[in-house]
Formats: structure tokens, sequence, C-alpha cells
């Protein structure tokens, strides 16, 4: 655990069994990193750097943004367990919503986004997020997420129509029976299959576009 100072916000790493591995920075939702921590070190065990945030730090009107994220993946650059390159970033709601609007928007420090049920209330049309997007984007979504209307499925629609009127590297998987928050168990709207695949498909997203060496 670091704590936040000058170099970046309080950030958890992760490092992976081999010792060094290309760098994963994971944005948490609004409840903070304690539900993510699962999943942050689920990811270093694939091979990564993986490194934990706090949501709140990356999507907030009270600080700069894409400063800490940016800070956080140059800390993260001299970490002895890391491979220095380009980062992927995995985001969960309020943090899936940073992923989208900052990370998307760092080709030159980040490889690829994941968002999971990312926020977008924040913004009146949706489908401009996608104007953003200089890396490859997946979107992982619940058909019934309603979780005070801060990421409907209807945002995740428009932000598809967006990415593909501006032809970008970009795709939305739906699953039609699940709430906010299916990966996480304990959560009350966890889905064992749901999480399964979207598992599966981030692996894939992070060995396509961020390597292992």
């Amino acid at each position: 655990m670091t704590t936040a100072g000058g170099d970046g916000p309080a950030q958890t790493a992760y490092a992976p069994p081999s010792g060094k591995g290309p760098i994963v920075v994971l944005l948490s939702g609004q409840s903070g990193p304690g539900q993510y921590q699962a999943i942050a070190g689920a990811v270093a065990k694939l091979g990564y750097h993986a490194v934990l945030l706090d949501g709140k730090d990356v999507l907030t009107r009270e600080q700069d943004g894409r400063g800490n994220l940016r800070k956080a993946i140059e800390r993260a650059q001299t970490s002895p367990s890391a491979v220095p390159g380009k980062a992927a970033v995995i985001g969960f709601s309020r943090g899936g919503g940073g992923s989208l609007v900052f990370a998307a928007d760092m080709p030159e420090q980040v490889s690829a986004v994941v968002a999971y049920y990312p926020a977008t209330s924040f913004v009146s049309d949706a489908s401009l997020i996608a104007e953003r997007f200089q890396v490859p984007v997946l979107i992982l979504a619940g058909q019934r997420d309603r979780y005070h209307d801060c990421c409907p499925i209807e945002s995740m629609r428009a932000i598809e129509r967006g990415a593909r009127e501006r032809s970008k590297e970009f795709e939305l998987v739906v699953y039609p029976y699940a709430d906010h928050g299916f990966n996480l168990p304990g959560s009350g709207n966890y889905r064992g299959d749901d999480e399964a695949d979207a598992w599966k498909r981030t692996v894939e997203m992070l060995r396509r576009h961020q390597l292992l060496r």
C-alpha cells in the first residue's frame, strides 16, 4: 500500500509471481478499493504488475483526475516488479467512467481499456464519450443495471453508436439478466456465469493489447 503524495494517489500494488510484468491499473467503484482486491490479485497472477486505485481519485471534480491517473502509471513504471511501458486500465462503475474519459484518451501511456458497468451519468449525451477513444475499448454491462441511474444500458448503447460513427476500436458486451456489480461475489447481484464470461473477455483483451513478456 502506498499513500497519496506528490507522486500520485493512494494505491495498492500486486507483484506477479514471475517477479516482473507489464502494468495493469485497476480503478475501483464508488465503494472504494476493498471489493476489487481479489480482482487485482487475479490480474497479478496472470503475470501482470497490478495497481489498484480508488476510482474516486480519477473520476472527480475535486482533484485532477487525469493527472492522478498519469502519476499512478508513471509511479508504476518505476516499480522493480513492473516492465516499463504502457499500462492497460480496467475500471469498475465510477472507475469505469474514469477509464473511458481519461485512460482511453491517453494513448501515450495506455494500451487498452476495459470498463465494467461504467458510470456515465455525468454527461448528457453518452455518445460523445466515444470522441475521446484513442485506444481499444471493451465495455461489459448488465442489461438490467439501474443502480442510482449511474450506468444505464441505454448510455452504453449510445457510446456504442458514437464509437461506430467514429470508427473506433470498440466492443460492447451486454449480459441480458445482469445488474450492477454482477461480477462481485457478495454484491447481491452476483452472477457466476456472467462473471466468468466477463473475466475471460478481460483476459483476452489484456493478452491482445498488453502482451506478457
